[in-house]
């Protein structure tokens, strides 16, 4: 693998009237992009197909039924990996993030490609109001589970991996296959000791986005994952609580 080889990610399922926008939009950059499909639609399907044939430097994945965002985003940072890409920059299928924003992915994986980025979202007066409050309460959980301030926003979908650290945090510990992937893996990246930097973006919604996010089981597996990732922080909070005080020291 050499040195410094990122490309793009993007998961979908669904979204058959965004992708080509989405992607058009990260021509300029000159990378590779891999699209996971999560068992799509026929109608998707057709328009990836298309989009693959347009687009000589995408590269699609299918999985033959739909699986979740954990199980997407998974087979995404394998297959990177496994093409020799040193770093994956993700971003969302429905024009939520903004493709002006990667150069700022980039040049902070220049300056120190060990990161783990997060987004750091912006919102306008499109969010709604019940979304924020969740990603709040879930940043408070998170900052309580990793006892540190280092994750912002661990539901924001805009983000850049390294594929190593990624590839072995996921063999040992796959992570959930539904919305709970996002929180339980960076979590998990903090408690590896993978440092972080979280890195402002635009989030929009769009009138009539299609969310696939279902209120009622995706909250109770993200407060199952929460729970489970309070346990570990116990378990763990010796070697965290050792590793804040080195860093003050």
């Amino acid at each position: 693998m050499t040195d410094f080889a990122p490309c793009l990610l993007i998961p979908i399922y669904n979204h058959g009237n965004t992708i080509r926008e989405v992607v058009a939009s990260l021509e300029r950059f000159d990378l590779p992009c891999l699209i996971v499909d999560d068992g799509s639609d026929a109608a998707t399907r057709a328009i990836l197909d298309q989009i693959e044939r347009d687009f000589r430097w995408v590269k699609i994945e299918h999985h033959a039924v739909n699986g979740g965002r954990g199980a997407a985003m998974r087979t995404g940072y394998l297959l990177a990996h496994r093409l020799g890409y040193s770093h994956a920059i993700h971003l969302d299928a429905d024009r939520q993030h903004s493709a002006d924003d990667v150069p700022k992915f980039l040049a902070a994986l220049r300056e120190n490609p060990k990161l783990f980025l997060c987004g750091k979202p912006i919102f306008d007066e499109s969010a709604p109001a019940l979304r924020l409050f969740g990603r709040k309460f879930s940043q408070g959980l998170v900052w309580l589970e990793t006892l540190s301030l280092a994750i912002h926003d661990p539901l924001c979908g805009y983000r850049a991996i390294p594929t190593q650290s990624s590839v072995e945090l996921l063999r040992k510990h796959p992570c959930g296959n539904g919305m709970e992937f996002d929180i339980e893996f960076a979590v998990h990246m903090v408690w590896r000791g993978v440092p972080v930097r979280n890195i402002p973006t635009r989030v929009r919604y769009f009138e009539g986005g299609i969310s696939h996010f279902r209120h009622l089981w995706d909250t109770l597996r993200i407060a199952r994952t929460h729970a489970t990732l309070l346990l570990g922080m116990l378990l763990r909070s010796p070697v965290l609580i050792a590793r804040k005080l080195r860093k003050t020291a």
